[in-house]
């Protein structure tokens, strides 16, 4: 379909008028936001990025989560969006998170303090009272570290995202507690120019990375190349594609949800075909709106009355006169607004 666009016009010095068009998607549906975190710590700059959420099965009202300010560390909030606790991490970009076999929650983020080299730094989170214990940075390679997501598929898989393009992928052994994880490189791939988002499908390992300026690519379990199923095509996607996640229902089906940043929308997909689904945006209600989003996440199950069929969480580059910080949004409200099963 064609997109849409807006023109923009401004008048030259020499008083003729320059037109700037900017790519607008096809109209997505309006959402609200239910709740959002208090503003990052870091102010006047892009600087909130990608959330995770921990998921409290036994007390929904209780879950968590977790998110970064990429210029100085990660926060732990409730629900509520209030902060329960800060952990000066530094430079963190992206953030994933896993509860291991014991119980044991292994909370890890792309490391960017060394912009030569990349690591992943990785905590425990205590998820009782909200805290982050530091054990130590694994190093995944040269260049910039950015995007970062984990796979529990066959084991536990880290996928460093560099900025360059070179993806990362290790195994990570669930070793001896408080002590910083053993990684073992697994396979390298790459996309064409500058990715960031990314998800695993559990399920059989697929991986999904959005290349910012071209779409999202599929890579399949153990394979070094992959192909880009969800072109920028300015109606669907519009650049940047930024945050990708995901809903699996089933053995093979679901939805893959993308961060059109371009026009401040999120386009929802079909698995395991990849055929476009439809298009929401997180509009003004009694909280403010969404723009230029960054990190998404989707987690499903019951997260109490405001959340009964899961909870998509938004960055949100825009917040009015404060920082950045995140909107939380019911995914019933989005199914319901798509018209989605």
């Amino acid at each position: 379909m064609r997109a849409l666009k807006l023109a923009t016009c401004v008048v030259a010095a020499a008083g003729l008028a320059a037109c700037v068009t900017t790519p607008q998607g096809l109209p997505p549906v309006a959402v609200t936001a239910k709740a959002e975190t208090a503003p990052v710590g870091t102010t006047n700059e892009d600087a909130a990025d990608d959330p995770a959420i921990w998921h409290n099965a036994a007390d929904p009202s209780q879950s968590l989560i977790v998110a970064t300010d990429k210029k100085a560390g990660l926060y732990v909030y409730g629900l509520d969006g209030a902060i329960r606790s800060f952990i000066d991490a530094g430079a963190v970009n992206n953030v994933d998170l896993v509860t291991l076999a014991d119980g044991t929650v292994l909370v890890a983020a792309s490391d960017r303090i060394d912009l030569e080299n990349s690591h992943i730094s990785t905590f425990t989170l205590d998820t009782v009272s909200g805290e982050l214990t530091p054990l130590g940075r694994i190093a995944s390679g040269p260049g910039e570290g950015y995007g970062f997501c984990m796979s529990q598929h066959g084991g536990l898989s880290a996928l460093a995202v560099i900025k360059d393009g070179r993806l990362r992928e290790y195994e990570i052994a669930e070793g001896v507690p408080d002590e910083t994880p053993q990684a073992a490189f697994v396979r390298e791939m790459s996309v064409p120019s500058q990715p960031e988002g990314c998800v695993y499908d559990d399920r059989d390992g697929t991986l999904y990375v959005g290349e910012e300026v071209a779409g999202i690519w599929r890579f399949r379990d153990g394979a070094t190349t992959g192909e880009l199923v969800a072109p920028i095509d300015n109606a669907w996607l519009v650049a940047d594609v930024e945050g990708l996640a995901i809903q699996t229902v089933g053995a093979v089906g679901g939805y893959l949800i993308a961060s059109s940043q371009g026009d401040n929308a999120y386009a929802v997909f079909s698995l395991p075909d990849v055929t476009p689904l439809g298009r929401f945006r997180i509009a003004e209600g009694a909280l403010g709106s969404t723009e230029e989003t960054d990190g998404i996440e989707l987690h499903m199950g019951d997260f109490g009355p405001d959340y009964p069929q899961g909870l998509f969480i938004a960055q949100d580059g825009q917040n009015g006169a404060e920082a950045q910080n995140f909107k939380l949004v019911s995914w019933a409200d989005v199914k319901a607004a798509l018209g989605l099963d």
